[in-house]
């Protein structure tokens, strides 16, 4: 067989060669209709408004030291609410994780100094002398 597959097939659905100017396949490239125009001088795309630094920070310092975190949440948001900017959901975010850790830290120091004064109280019972604090501090620390 001398026959190549593309011999087999027959012509296709297009003539070979170049296409006439406007007659390109399925209509494409039609005469008139090209890529919009550029916007008029003057006009554009709006510009975009930056996320608030203060409500990145919020969130940044809800995790490493939670009350400043509540004060930059409020100020961001009081920013936000005046100039548009981005980052009201970053503030909220911080402020309410500012807000749930300080509560946290304020229950753990609480149950700590509690427990503290219980070892304390017990130990110097136990013993009385000057090493009761230091029985109390190693009973605390777990040493």
């Amino acid at each position: 067989m001398t026959d190549t597959p593309q011999e087999s097939y027959g012509p296709g659905p297009y003539p070979n060669g170049p296409y006439p100017a406007g007659a390109m396949p399925n209509g494409a490239g039609q005469p008139g209709y090209g890529p919009y125009p550029p916007p008029p001088y003057g006009y554009g795309y709006p510009m975009q408004m930056g996320t608030n630094t203060m409500a990145i920070l919020a969130l940044v310092f809800a995790f490493i030291f939670a009350p400043v975190a509540i004060v930059l949440g409020v100020l961001a948001r009081k920013q936000i609410r005046s100039s548009g900017e981005q980052g009201w959901g970053l503030a909220t975010a911080g402020m309410v994780c500012g807000i749930v850790f300080t509560v946290l830290m304020v229950i753990w120091f609480v149950v700590a100094a509690v427990m503290f004064a219980a070892f304390s109280h017990q130990i110097s019972n136990e013993q009385n002398g000057a090493g009761a604090a230091l029985y109390a501090a190693r009973a605390y620390f777990g040493l």
